[in-house]
């Protein structure tokens, strides 16, 4: 059992059960403080990990609506979540081959991520939060495997209604209950006449993230692409679960020594960027990468380096192919209305 796995038993035995919220935040909190996850050593592998092409895919993306939007001096990269800095480097690379050298500002708050970032991205600026990167410059942003990692609510239809989802203990371990108040308030009229065991789920801090970046695009200008894996409408059931050494494991296993993430709900997200007045806009990782030019990339990479053709093969696969990333993972694309629309996305 992990040393937070005893912090949480204690806390429940004196004070009852916690939200799923609140088990999902610290227990990443605690799990990115203290590595780096990514790789074959870590637990669970990124888009950019896999390869160049992705990077690149979005550093063009990125360096295009700039272009068309009159190539602003003042632009700022902004990355969350940047893993390793893979993202960063292979996107830059690619933004520079068209002019743009954009200052760099990494939003992470990972001390171990921190130094490896720093040695991919000597220049980088590092911010705890989104809340202090600059607001009087143009925004040229990415997310990748972020939003997926932020802490979600649950609510789970009983048969006295609808009651927060929680983590409890039941026979000495850990268990989701239902809370004691009454929550059909928090529930859209459409989905408050639901089968007993029903789970449904938000996320406030996606929600408020994209709110604030919405507003900030329409007063600074600038482009934002989201990509997770998630869902483009709406539905029921958790998607709560966990990784570890590259396997999904229970969810209660080992909280704060393995990584749990949930379905990104992106039609609540667009829709809420739409509120706001920018234009947003959702596609499939495959259908992006695609548009893109991923396959001529492929073709170009295998031609300069043919022994390594097979490994770009596995990779285009992989990340295009509608059984591997190419459908789990969407895509979502926001741009200030006085700005260019991004390559790839079906008109708003």
């Amino acid at each position: 059992m992990t040393a937070l796995a005893d912090s949480f038993r204690r806390l429940i035995e004196a004070t009852g059960p916690m939200p799923v919220l609140r088990y999902m935040g610290e227990s990443n909190a605690r799990y990115y403080a203290s590595r780096d996850p990514l790789g074959s050593a870590g637990d669970f592998t990124t888009a950019p990990e896999i390869s160049q092409m992705f990077g690149e895919m979005a550093g063009l993306w990125l360096a295009d609506i700039w272009v068309r939007a009159g190539r602003p001096a003042n632009a700022i990269y902004v990355e969350l979540g940047p893993g390793r800095g893979t993202l960063a480097q292979d996107a830059l690379r690619a933004m520079a081959s068209q002019g743009l050298r954009p200052q760099v500002h990494l939003v992470e708050g990972s001390d171990a991520l921190r130094k490896v970032q720093g040695g991919a991205l000597s220049d980088a600026i590092f911010h705890d939060s989104f809340e202090t990167v600059p607001g009087d410059r143009p925004l040229l942003l990415l997310a990748n495997e972020f939003l997926d990692a932020l802490p979600i609510r649950q609510l789970v239809m009983t048969t006295k209604g609808w009651r927060e989802r929680m983590v409890g203990i039941e026979q000495d371990r850990f268990a989701f209950v239902s809370g004691p108040n009454p929550m059909e308030e928090a529930v859209h009229e459409k989905q408050r006449a639901a089968d007993v065991d029903t789970v449904i789920e938000a996320c406030p801090a996606a929600a408020a993230l994209v709110e604030d970046l919405a507003q900030r695009l329409e007063v600074q200008g600038g482009a934002a692409l989201l990509v997770d894996y998630g869902h483009t409408a709406p539905r029921i059931g958790s998607t709560l679960q966990a990784v570890k050494k590259h396997q999904k494991v229970d969810v209660f296993s080992s909280p704060g020594d393995m990584d749990l993430t949930a379905h990104v709900d992106f039609g609540t997200l667009n829709a809420i960027a739409r509120r706001e007045g920018v234009a947003s806009s959702l596609t499939t990782q495959g259908a992006w990468l695609t548009a893109m030019g991923i396959g001529l990339r492929a073709q170009g990479l295998s031609t300069a380096s043919p022994e390594h053709a097979g490994e770009i093969k596995a990779a285009l696969d992989r990340l295009v192919g509608q059984d591997e990333m190419g459908e789990l993972f969407k895509c979502m694309a926001m741009s200030a209305r006085d700005w260019p629309r991004g390559a790839g996305f079906p008109e708003v």
